[in-house]
């Protein structure tokens, strides 16, 4: 069967994930600044029109009022035994693996990573509640510092804006080390300096 509206689809009620106001929102805003990501992890269905995976889509695509279901954004499971749908259910909804929390503040920091889906811990640069502060990549030399700073969100914004800026001009490289960030916060200290 094909699935061209969204009254065909309905939730899952024995969804093992707690979906949130919260979620339900994030997932709207995603599905308006980025639509071809539903392409990309649509809704999963079975023959009747239940979620079996995307249920946080779904209402998501709801409280846009959305009524047609662009082509791909849904797609049907049909050929799944019961048991391999209520697998589906609980494999869709698991979470595999642990974020690498270096490789996310040498990388990736300056995204707005909370807003697509990840679980920041509270002071997830810092030391608190049990998570190390983290690490330089491998093939940093010695000796080096690791710093951390307090700042207001504007504060921040303007930052990681800096240091998208300093890494799109080529100064997230460097002969010292690989930490991208890094490179980009010497670079920027080095421009400041001699100016």
């Amino acid at each position: 069967m094909k699935f061209t509206k969204l009254s065909q689809i309905r939730a899952n009620p024995e969804n093992p994930r707690r979906i949130t106001k919260a979620d339900i929102e994030k997932a709207a805003k995603s599905i308006t600044e980025f639509p071809q990501m539903m392409k990309l992890r649509p809704v999963v269905v079975d023959d009747t029109g239940r979620a079996l995976g995307g249920n946080v889509r779904y209402h998501a695509m709801i409280s846009l009022g959305m009524e047609e279901i662009p082509e791909g954004w849904v797609v049907p499971a049909d050929a799944l035994t019961e048991e391999q749908k209520q697998e589906f259910i609980i494999k869709d909804n698991s979470n595999y693996g642990e974020n690498d929390w270096g490789a996310l503040a040498n990388e990736w920091s300056q995204l707005p990573l909370a807003d697509w889906g990840v679980k920041i811990p509270e002071d997830w640069l810092g030391a608190v509640n049990g998570i190390d502060a983290p690490e330089l990549k491998s093939g940093d030399r010695e000796p080096f510092i690791q710093m951390t700073f307090t700042l207001h969100d504007t504060q921040a914004v303007e930052l990681n804006a800096a240091i998208f800026k300093a890494k799109a001009e080529g100064g997230a490289q460097s002969g010292v080390n690989e930490n991208s960030n890094g490179n980009a916060l010497a670079f920027i200290a080095e421009k400041f300096n001699r100016g």
